[in-house]
């Protein structure tokens, strides 16, 4: 017998005070396989070094995504320690990235959402540079502290169609190297060119400047992004597209810009440890760029028209012109 009425149903409006959420999924299912043998000190990092430069108006979650005990004990420490830290989502099961990360997309109501692989190490004032981004670009959809020589290539056809007939679009020398190298140490690959070292593709609307294209490994999103998303459960825990699918395309579909920062303010650290990484830790503890959030303006996107022209000039552009313009650029997929 139910007695009284619920008081939930006479203060039924979600208000949040929080505006950024970064979201980690976390999969490390044991310690003794040589992959995973030292992803507890990388995931250490990883955690230590958000928590330590992120404002007060930020709130994080943790998938454990079929992680082993010792990892499971070490994120629910965590949780007590840092009460930013307001949402653990538990599964026994790898269920993979794009399902883990999506169970906390469609719950939440922040209007800017971080999602970072368990193995990213954050940089003093990543946060400010990528919330600066939205400000000077309204147009913005998905913003990276990591910039890419190559990240230009992959669903940025709003993107492209934005510096062609809004802004301006042109390549010009790289600010921060060293980040694209340590990237291509940390995944044990060539990646880069000289080339690819000395220039990227900028776009500018007249009152700032931003690099076209990111990699998916840490970016952040607006909110609406994932309106366009698929609905379906993926099918796939890494690989065959699942990034692309539900992440890059969602956004360029809808008629956002897809852009980075034109420093690098975080590292993918990979699954080995090194001296560089403690170092790096230690500068976000004394980091003193910490500011409150700035006030994100509304969204501004294309029609899907100026979406399909901007498709249409990206084919053309890099690929029947790819020899005489950007052989020098490479095509591997971006990070």
């Amino acid at each position: 017998m139910r007695v009284g009425s619920n008081p939930s149903k006479t203060n039924f409006t979600i208000e949040i005070d929080s505006t950024h959420r970064v979201i980690l999924s976390v999969y490390i299912p044991n310690l003794e396989e040589a992959y995973f043998k030292d992803s507890q000190t990388i995931f250490k990092y990883c955690i230590e070094s958000l928590v330590n430069t992120v404002h007060s108006k930020t709130r994080i979650s943790i998938v454990i995504n079929g992680c082993c005990q010792e990892i499971s004990d070490m994120i629910y420490d965590y949780q007590k320690k840092y009460p930013i830290i307001d949402q653990i989502f538990y599964t026994k099961e790898n269920l993979g990235k794009i399902n883990a990360i999506y169970s906390i997309v469609k719950s939440n109501l922040e209007p800017l959402l971080t999602i970072s692989d368990a193995d990213v190490m954050f940089l003093p004032n990543w946060q400010k540079e990528v919330e600066t981004v939205f400000v000077d670009f309204p147009e913005a959809g998905m913003v990276s502290p990591v910039p890419s020589s190559k990240g230009f290539l992959f669903s940025t056809a709003s993107t492209l169609y934005y510096g062609l007939f809004k802004g301006k679009i042109k390549f010009q020398k790289v600010k921060d190297p060293e980040g694209l190298i340590n990237f291509q140490k940390s995944v044990g690959s060539n990646l880069y060119q000289k080339i690819h070292l000395e220039k990227y593709l900028v776009v500018s609307n007249g009152v700032a400047e931003a690099v076209v294209g990111c990699g998916h490994f840490v970016a952040t999103f607006r909110k609406q992004v994932f309106e366009a998303a698929p609905t379906k459960v993926c099918k796939f825990r890494v690989q065959n597209n699942s990034e692309e699918d539900y992440l890059d395309d969602p956004n360029d579909m809808s008629g956002f810009l897809r852009l980075a920062t034109l420093g690098n303010f975080a590292y993918h650290m990979g699954n080995s440890p090194h001296p560089w990484m403690e170092e790096k830790l230690q500068e976000t503890l004394i980091d003193t760029s910490i500011t409150t959030p700035l006030e994100i303006p509304d969204p501004i996107s294309f029609s899907k028209s100026q979406y399909k022209i901007g498709k249409f000039l990206s084919r053309l552009l890099f690929h029947k012109f790819r020899r005489q313009f950007f052989s020098h650029l490479g095509v591997n997929e971006p990070y």
